[in-house]
């Protein structure tokens, strides 16, 4: 990614220096709702096997992906197949 011009630069900071980020209360921060959006995006945690996990990230390294996508890829054509 390129760096900022200079100009850019004044504009974060200038944007930032006037607009800070408010803490809330009960929840209702910028981090916490940041946390409450990636919470919603997130999965569940599961555990595998070490040589599931080295299939994985075999597949992932291999297809320039993450082995996340890779999972949802063979979950969806499993669900495709039904």
């Amino acid at each position: 990614m390129p760096d900022m011009t200079e100009e850019e630069y004044d504009a974060l900071d200038e944007k930032w220096t006037k607009n800070p980020p408010k803490p809330g209360l009960n929840g209702t921060g910028f981090f916490a709702r940041r946390k409450a959006a990636l919470t919603v995006q997130s999965a569940h945690s599961i555990t595998v096997d070490s040589f599931t996990a080295d299939y994985l990230l075999t597949m992932a390294i291999a297809a320039h992906k993450t082995p996340a996508d890779i999972i949802s890829e063979m979950v969806r054509e499993r669900i495709t197949a039904l």
